[in-house]
């Protein structure tokens, strides 16, 4: 008799548990990376940045080809190895968007968001439809504290590569924590301060 309640009370409980591992799951997305990295099959057995891959790629100088030069600069700059990252991707052709790309990421994580805008716009002058540029485009802005800027570079990842792009989700991500944080700042009377860059056209 009492078995349709049963029932109906197990299935309650059973969607309710599911909900709550749903939201959870949502809460702490998996980031997903702006662009997949160049590959070298003789190097990628070694970690990235040890001694050994670094002896496989070889030392940063003129004698390298550019897409070796743009792969040892692209992980070191990945693997947070700016400095490191800037002395191979300089010796990559600066004509290349995603050389140019990286080179803003790496100046920038070694603290100067300034001049990292300069290497963003020209790697967007050369192809404004390179949504990773962008990406990391709206990233600089974050860091200096204009949502708006970077808002306004996710409208154009929209634009150009679309809403499921790696890229779009990297940035909508990054703008969404970066809101959170400005509310709970807010409440606790924290104001951010810190202005940079002039805004690259869209």
């Amino acid at each position: 008799m009492n078995k349709p309640a049963f029932f109906s009370a197990g299935l309650v409980l059973a969607l309710a548990v599911g909900a709550s591992l749903a939201v959870a799951a949502d809460s702490n997305p998996r980031p997903l990376s702006k662009d997949v990295g160049p590959a070298n099959t003789a190097c990628d057995m070694h970690d990235k940045g040890s001694a050994a891959w670094i002896g496989c790629v070889g030392q940063a100088n003129a004698a390298l080809k550019g897409d070796e030069a743009f792969y040892a600069g692209y992980w070191l700059a990945k693997s947070g190895k700016f400095a490191e990252a800037l002395a191979y991707l300089k010796e990559a052709p600066q004509t290349d968007p995603r050389v140019l790309t990286y080179i803003g990421f790496a100046t920038r994580k070694l603290g100067d968001v300034d001049a990292a805008f300069a290497f963003y716009d020209k790697a967007l002058a050369l192809n404004p439809d390179y949504s990773v540029a962008r990406a990391y485009l709206g990233e600089a802005h974050l860091a200096c504290d204009a949502p708006d800027q970077a808002d306004a570079q996710l409208k154009q990842i929209a634009l150009r590569s679309g809403e499921s792009s790696a890229e779009y989700a990297d940035l909508a991500r990054q703008l969404a924590d970066y809101r959170v944080a400005d509310y709970r700042g807010s409440k606790h009377n924290h104001k951010r301060k810190r202005r940079c860059g002039t805004p690259v056209p869209a």
